[in-house]
């Protein structure tokens, strides 16, 4: 393990995250707000830690994979840490647990909140909630590899750590120029919301926020209802940019390039939009009853159903309440999950795409045992090493998911509150059914279930493996 250049990237998100507190510190200084402070202290908190952290640069510039994952790892960790601090000394969320979940659900992308009534927040730590979002869809290394040659020719194991998906590919030779070309994507398309925001009668604050939690499919709300007291416009909208940030930036690197029929025909691609356009229509549908016309329940069907395959979890509209078929069909998209090499969560399209072409596979091996066949995504093999990673990657998965629901149900609440608060914090959704529904919060559950649903926000953004590696002994041995 090469321990000085983990410590050293370590102070360079430390660097990172003071840098980046300095707007939510602007916005109390715009409203007014004594939380400015707050966000002053935590600044130099990070600066005294991160600074002597990065005063010298490490000879040993090797950075294999092992290193990759155990620094994602305690970077998420030390970021979320850190993160907290200013809702702590502002007295905003003054237990440490909360914050910390808070805070973890921020930057994971998740949405999931203990708070009541976020509109007695102050603009400040709004904006900062919502800001955690932006940061965290795209990855915090991300954004240090398209600023910093951190890591000599070793970039590409740690965006193979915090990239969500089964594979993760260069989009041009070096790491560095992929980290800005998706940096730059990421940031015109959050942009082009804002505008759309503002020309639809929204304010700079919210459209700010709105977008925030929309890019990095998270899902914070700024207001008690959600999304629910928006006009038709901006729900809309976002509805359309949750949408596009499920998909797999690659598609828009290749539209760039002016390959679009390669970025359209893409198979997970396809399976995404026919995932959602099946599952509008057939909870519209089933819901036409609950509104006014048919034109309103597909509007809220189509909202709910991009809220929840992206993993933003934004929403309009108590669909705690919608008929049980409709439900069931929202809990199933909230394990499918968005494009891998999105901002989205969940288990990705892409894999379980690839899942059921190898259960066909063995159909056709047992039909036909001397036959050869091949797993084809996109026209290409899909390599044996991928399929066995997203083997394992489905029994982790699975037994994290059990064990979870299994220790969170000591507070004694109903199955399906416990069952779809896992599903919601570990596919980084937000909002749950029964007591964690669209109109309720976490804030219910213990310190140990929070600290449970915290790992499982932190597992289920960085695809469970480099969390999990921090507790194996080999990890941390000195080869």
């Amino acid at each position: 393990m090469n321990y000085s250049i983990i410590i050293y990237i370590i102070g360079w998100i430390l660097k990172a995250e003071a840098a980046l507190l300095v707007l939510p510190a602007l916005t109390a200084i715009i409203y007014k707000e004594t939380a400015i402070w707050s966000f002053l202290i935590t600044i130099l908190i990070c600066l005294a830690i991160g600074i002597p952290l990065t005063l010298k640069r490490p000879k040993n510039k090797v950075f294999y994979v092992k290193e990759g994952f155990v620094t994602a790892a305690l970077s998420w960790i030390v970021l979320s840490c850190m993160g907290a601090v200013p809702f702590v000394i502002s007295g905003s969320i003054p237990n440490p647990v909360d914050a910390l979940f808070e805070t973890v659900s921020g930057f994971t992308t998740t949405g999931a909140s203990i708070l009541a009534d976020v509109e007695s927040l102050p603009y400040s730590m709004i904006f900062w909630k919502c800001f955690t979002h932006w940061i965290g869809g795209m990855g915090v290394l991300v954004l240090l590899l398209s600023l910093l040659p951190l890591t000599g020719g070793y970039h590409m194991n740690l965006m193979k750590a915090e990239s969500p998906g089964p594979s993760v590919s260069r989009l041009v030779p070096k790491v560095r120029s992929t980290a800005k070309i998706l940096y730059g994507i990421y940031l015109t398309m959050t942009l082009i919301e804002v505008i759309l925001l503002l020309l639809g009668g929204a304010s700079l604050f919210d459209s700010l926020t709105i977008s925030f939690g929309t890019a990095g499919t998270g899902g914070f709300g700024i207001k008690n209802d959600s999304m629910a007291g928006y006009s038709v416009y901006i729900q809309v909208v976002v509805t359309i940019f949750m949408i596009l940030f499920g998909v797999n930036f690659n598609a828009y690197f290749l539209i760039i390039m002016k390959k679009p029929k390669k970025a359209i025909l893409n198979e997970e691609v396809l399976w995404y939009f026919g995932i959602i356009i099946g599952a509008i229509l057939i909870i519209g549908w089933n819901i036409r009853g609950y509104y006014a016309n048919i034109l309103i329940a597909l509007q809220q069907s189509a909202f709910q159903v991009g809220s929840i395959i992206t993993t933003t979890g934004f929403a309009t509209t108590d669909f705690n309440l919608w008929p049980e078929f409709s439900k069931t069909i929202l809990v199933i998209l909230m394990f499918v999950g968005a494009c891998a090499g999105s901002t989205g969560g969940g288990i990705k399209v892409s894999r379980l795409v690839i899942l059921f072409k190898t259960i066909r596979k063995e159909f056709h091996q047992f039909l036909h045992p001397r036959s050869v066949k091949k797993v084809i995504m996109d026209g290409k093999v899909v390599e044996h090493e991928v399929i066995r990673t997203i083997n394992v990657f489905m029994v982790t998965y699975l037994l994290i998911f059990t064990i979870s629901v299994l220790l969170i149900s000591l507070d004694n609440y109903d199955l399906i509150t416990n069952f779809t608060a896992v599903a919601a914090t570990f596919n980084n959704i937000g909002p749950g059914l029964e007591l964690v529904g669209p109109t309720q919060n976490f804030g219910l559950f213990s310190n140990w279930s929070k600290i449970v649903l915290i790992f499982d926000m932190l597992a289920g953004r960085l695809e469970l493996f480099p969390l999990l590696l921090l507790f194996v002994r080999d990890t941390w041995k000195k080869f």
